[in-house]
C-alpha cells in the first residue's frame, strides 16, 4: 500500500498504562492518535533506531525505539499483520524488525540490559520484563548487594489502572561480571550509579521553580505550583497532585475580556483524579499585570546540555508569561493563544453559559474553549454542524437581546451555549463561516442576513425548533388545545410565567379579558374588571404577586397559522407511529425534528408552500375577526360550565 497501513492498537504506557487508539505506519514514519482525541505521537522515520516484534498474550507487540532513547510499545496486531508490516517497514523505512521472545518461565534470576532509558531483565535470551528508567523516582543501595528502586506515583500516569508498579529490588552479587567493581565499589554500587545517571534520581527531590498561592479554578483551590525536573506538583491545603510532564498535551494562554485576569489552561492526557472525578484540564487564573522575577535552581551544565535553547537561568516579566515559558521549556508542550476572532468589544471571547454555569466562550483557530467551569474544549474537526437559535427562555424583552449557539458533534453529542448577546452575533457568525463549518439556520439561509432574520424574526410563520419540539412532544392535541405555549414574539414566556406580559389571542385583538366566574361576579356587583388596554405596567407589577387565573380562548377567534414543519409533522407522524408502535410522543417529535433538519430546501418546499398559504388565510381571517368579530365577554360567559 502506498499510503501506509492503518491499525487499531493500544499504546502501552511506561508502567503498564494502556491507551486505545489508531496506529498508521506510512512511508514517512509512524503516527498514532488516541481514540476519542487527545494524545498524538508522530515519529519521523529518520528518528527511528530500532523496531522489534514480540508475541504477547492474545496478540503481537510492535516496539519502536528512537535515537534519543524513547521507546514506544504498541499491542493488538494479528499474526497476519506481522509479515505484511515487516515487509512494508523494510521497504519504506529501511529497517528490519527484530524478533524478541518473551520469557514465561517465572524465573527471577537473569541478566540486565540497559538500552537508552529502558531497563530489560533477561532470562537466558528472552525478555522477562522491562521498565522505563524515566519512571524511577529514587533509588538506593541496601547493604552491599541490593539495589532498591521506587517509581513515580503521580495522579496522571496509570490513573485509570487498577494496579501500578510501586518499587523493585535487584540483587547483584559480588561475583557479578556485568557490572565490574572493586573492594571499595561493589558491582551493586556500579549498577546504582548507572541507574542514577539515566534516571536523574535525586535531582528531582527539590523544585527548581515555585509559584506560591496560585488560584486554580479547576480543581478549585489555592495551590503552590512546583516545577521539578521530572514532574510538576500542585500542593494545596486539602489536595496534592503530582503530574508527569509527559501527560501535558497542550497549554492555553487566554486573557479574560476586559478583566484584570488571564487564564492558563494545562490540558492533560491522561487526566488527574480527585475522588471519582477526572480533570482533563487544569484551569489557573493569574493577575494579568502582576510582574515577577524568578531564578531557576538549575546547574549551568543542565541548562547548557539538557535544556539548551529551552530554558534560561532567570526570567522577569508578567507572571503568566513566565509560567508558560518555563512550563513549556520543561515539558515541551505547545502553547495556544487567541487567534483572529474579536468580540464586539475587541475581546477574545464572548460571554455565554453552559450547563447553567456562566463563563467565556473562546473561538480559537482550531476549536472552541469554554471556561472556567466546566472547562470544555471542542475541536473544529469534531463538529458536525452549528446552529444559531433564538433565545428560548425569559420574556420577550430578554430574548430579543440574546441568542444561543448549538454545537453538534460527529459523535451525536451536543453543547448548547446560551445567553450570548445579540451584538456578538455578526463576528461569531463570520468566524464560523470562515472556518468552513456547516451552519444550520432557523431561516434556512446560509447568508448573514438570513441568520440575523432568523434570530430576530417575529412573524407568526417563523419556525422555532424549541417550540416545535414542545408541540410534537405533546402529540396531536398541541395544534389546537395547548395554544398557551404559542407566543407571538421571541418566545415571550412559558405557560407559568407570572410577569403579566403574556397575552392571549383575544387580548391581542384589543378586547377585554375576563378569565373566571369571580371576575364576572365582580362586574355584576359594579366592580369593573381591568382590561388589557387600560391596565398599566405599574399595575401589572403590583398584581404579579398573585397568580393570574388562566384566560380562556375565544372560540370564534381564527385558528393560528401552522408552520411548514407542522404540516410535515401532521403528514408523517402516523407513518412514523406505524413503523415504530412503541415510540413515545416525545421520541416521535424528536425523530420528526431530526428528519426535518436533514431535508433539503426542495424537499421542504411543498410544506413551506402550505405554510405560506395558511399564513395568508390566518391574516385575512384575523382582519375580519378584529373588524366584526363577537365580543370576548359574550363568548367567555357563554362558555362557562359552572
Amino acid at each position: 500500500m502506498t499510503d501506509g497501513h492503518l491499525f487499531n492498537n493500544i499504546l502501552l504506557g511506561g508502567r503498564g498504562g494502556t491507551n486505545p487508539g489508531q496506529l498508521k505506519v506510512h512511508a514517512g514514519g509512524i503516527a498514532w492518535r488516541k481514540q476519542g482525541g487527545g494524545k498524538i505521537i508522530d515519529v519521523d522515520k529518520a528518528d527511528i533506531a530500532r523496531v522489534t516484534w514480540m508475541k504477547v498474550p492474545r496478540a503481537y507487540q510492535l516496539g519502536v525505539r528512537l535515537k534519543d532513547g524513547l521507546f514506544y510499545k504498541f499491542i493488538g496486531f494479528r499474526e497476519q499483520d506481522v509479515s505484511n508490516l515487516t515487509n512494508y517497514i523494510q521497504k519504506n523505512i529501511g529497517l528490519t524488525p527484530e524478533e524478541k521472545q518473551l520469557s514465561v518461565t517465572g524465573h527471577n534470576w537473569g541478566e540486565i540490559d540497559i538500552n537508552g532509558n529502558m531497563l530489560t531483565f533477561l532470562v537466558g535470551s528472552k525478555q522477562a520484563f522491562e521498565v522505563s528508567l524515566a519512571d524511577v523516582a529514587q533509588t538506593q543501595l541496601q547493604g552491599k548487594t541490593d539495589v532498591y528502586m521506587e517509581f513515580h506515583v503521580d495522579d496522571t500516569t496509570g490513573a485509570t489502572e487498577k494496579d501500578s508498579l510501586m518499587d523493585l529490588s535487584f540483587h547483584i552479587p559480588t561475583s557479578n561480571t556485568q557490572f565490574v567493581g572493586d573492594e571499595n565499589r561493589p558491582p551493586a554500587q556500579v549498577f546504582l550509579d548507572k541507574i542514577v545517571s539515566l534516571a536523574d534520581v535525586g535531582s528531582s527531590e527539590e523544585p527548581f521553580l515555585t509559584f506560591e498561592g496560585i488560584a486554580i479554578l479547576t480543581p478549585r483551590g489555592r495551590h503552590s505550583v512546583e516545577l521539578h525536573l521530572s514532574f510538576m506538583r500542585l500542593q494545596g491545603l486539602a489536595n496534592d497532585f503530582k503530574i508527569q510532564y509527559a501527560s501535558i498535551v497542550r497549554l492555553f494562554l487566554l486573557p479574560k475580556s476586559n478583566q484584570p485576569h488571564t487564564f492558563v489552561v494545562i490540558t492533560l492526557d491522561p487526566p488527574i483524579r480527585k475522588g471519582q472525578t477526572l480533570y482533563p484540564h487544569i484551569v489557573i487564573q493569574f493577575e494579568t499585570e502582576y510582574v515577577v522575577e524568578k531564578n531557576l535552581l538549575l546547574s549551568e551544565e543542565l541548562l547548557s546540555t539538557r535544556f539548551k535553547d529551552r530554558l534560561e537561568p532567570s526570567y522577569k516579566g508578567l507572571i503568566h508569561e513566565v509560567f508558560i515559558k518555563t512550563l513549556r521549556g520543561i515539558s515541551g508542550a505547545k502553547v495556544t493563544r487567541p487567534g483572529s476572532f474579536r468580540s464586539c468589544q475587541d475581546g477574545y471571547a464572548v460571554k455565554s453559559s453552559l450547563k447553567a454555569e456562566d463563563g467565556l466562550l473562546y473561538p480559537l483557530e482550531k476549536g472552541f474553549f469554554f471556561l472556567p467551569k466546566p472547562p470544555t474544549l471542542i475541536l473544529h474537526d469534531e463538529i458536525d454542524f452549528v446552529e444559531f437559535e433564538r433565545h428560548g427562555a425569559g420574556g420577550s424583552s430578554v430574548s430579543s437581546h440574546y441568542f444561543d449557539l448549538l454545537v453538534k458533534l460527529k459523535n451525536d453529542q451536543e453543547h448548547l451555549f446560551r445567553n450570548i448577546q445579540r451584538n456578538e452575533y455578526h463576528n461569531l457568525f463570520e468566524f464560523i463561516k470562515a472556518k468552513g463549518m456547516k451552519i444550520l439556520n432557523l431561516g434556512g439561509s446560509q447568508t448573514t442576513n438570513g441568520v440575523a432574520a432568523a434570530l430576530h424574526d417575529d412573524d407568526d410563520d417563523a419556525v422555532d425548533p424549541h417550540l416545535e419540539r414542545i408541540k410534537n412532544a405533546a402529540g396531536d392535541e398541541s395544534d389546537e388545545e395547548d395554544e398557551d405555549f404559542v407566543v407571538e414574539k421571541d418566545d415571550g414566556g412559558s405557560p407559568t410565567d407570572d410577569s403579566g406580559e403574556e397575552e392571549s389571542d383575544a387580548s391581542e385583538s384589543g378586547e377585554e379579558k375576563k378569565s373566571s366566574i369571580k371576575d364576572s361576579k365582580k362586574e355584576a356587583t359594579g366592580v369593573k374588571a381591568p382590561s388589557a388596554k387600560g391596565k398599566s405596567r405599574d399595575g401589572d407589577e403590583e398584581g404579579s404577586k398573585k397568580r393570574k387565573p388562566k384566560r380562556k380562548k375565544d372560540p370564534n377567534a381564527p385558528k393560528r397559522a401552522m408552520s411548514g414543519f407542522m404540516f410535515f409533522s401532521n403528514a408523517e407522524r402516523e407513518n412514523l407511529k406505524k413503523g415504530n408502535p412503541g415510540m413515545s410522543f416525545t421520541d416521535v417529535g424528536r425523530a420528526l425534528g431530526e428528519r426535518w433538519k436533514k431535508m433539503t430546501a426542495e424537499e421542504k418546499e411543498p410544506y413551506e408552500s402550505m405554510a405560506r398559504a395558511d399564513t395568508k388565510r390566518y391574516r385575512e381571517a384575523m382582519a375580519d375577526y378584529k373588524s366584526g368579530g363577537p365580543s370576548t365577554t359574550t363568548n367567555m360567559d357563554s362558555g362557562e360550565s359552572e
